[in-house]
Order: C-alpha cells, then sequence, then structure tokens
C-alpha cells in the first residue's frame, strides 16, 4: 500500500504553520491526481526536483496556463488579486515573482502557508513544480493525536 497509495509524511519545518506544525505527522493519497488534475488550494506532496528523494509540502496557488505575481504583499492571478479562504500574511519578499510568471502546461507555483518563512515557486531551487513531480494531495493527519483525522486545508 504505501507504494502505490500513500506516503507517510513528516513535517521537519514550519512552513505550513498555523495549518500544519513542525512534527505532524500526514498522509498523502498517492492516487489523487492519476485522474485529475491539482486545484488551486490542495495541500500537495512533491519531489524535490534536484534531489528527489526530499519531499515538499505545499499549498497550491497558481495552475497551468496563468500568470502570477507578487506585488505590495499580495498575490495576483492574471492580474486580479487573489482573495484565499484564509488570512495570510502579506508576503515581504515576492521573490522571482516580483515580475510576472506564465506558468506552462503542467507547472504549478506552490507557497507555504507560513509566507515569510517558506522556501516554495518564489525561489529558483524550487521554481515551478511540473506534475510529475507530484507525489500526492495530503489527505489525512495521524498526529498529534489531537488532531487526528482529515487534514482541513
Amino acid at each position: 500500500i504505501l507504494n502505490f497509495v500513500i506516503i507517510n509524511a513528516n513535517i521537519p519545518s514550519g512552513s505550513m504553520e498555523n495549518t500544519i506544525m513542525t512534527n505532524d505527522k500526514l498522509i498523502a493519497l498517492r492516487t489523487s491526481y492519476w485522474f485529475n488534475d491539482p486545484k488551486r488550494g490542495d495541500i500537495i506532496i512533491f519531489k524535490y526536483p534536484d534531489d528527489e528523494s526530499q519531499l515538499f509540502i505545499k499549498r497550491v496557488i497558481g495552475l497551468p496556463g496563468e500568470t502570477i505575481q507578487i506585488s505590495g504583499g499580495r498575490i495576483l492571478i492574471d492580474g486580479e488579486a487573489y482573495k484565499e479562504g484564509k488570512d495570510f500574511p502579506m508576503i515581504s519578499n515576492p521573490g522571482l515573482a516580483s515580475s510576472s510568471i506564465t506558468l506552462e502546461s503542467g507547472e504549478y507555483f506552490v507557497l507555504g502557508d507560513n509566507r515569510n518563512n517558506s522556501e516554495d515557486s518564489r525561489y529558483a531551487d524550487i521554481g515551478m513544480i511540473k506534475k510529475r513531480y507530484i507525489a500526492g494531495k495530503i489527505w489525512f493527519t495521524c498526529a498529534p493525536f489531537e488532531k487526528l483525522g482529515f487534514t482541513k486545508g
């Protein structure tokens, strides 16, 4: 089952806080994107392109074909301000997204929820995430016990 259906993930950093906390233990479904594409707002687990043994967890913000920019601390998608369902902090460092980025087919722009303490698509070493590197969608929190249940994104 581990090889084909699920991925166990242990969170080593605070890049997704306050949604997912350091040391939370999660399960991702590998099957989530076999027949569907990631959607905006999905929390995904993906392989680091330069070292596929490393896994990262981030939130999907930009979808293939869209133009992403971060200006004045806010995310713009195709020139329109993106209104998120949660109250995330203003982004202090837009990185690569200080200029418009147009996503190619099969590319996704991802951010950590802890926007000012996350290594994500704003930085060249992560960059845009190609669908082939997406390993699954975060689905269930196993620990700590008080958070046991389906992961709320």
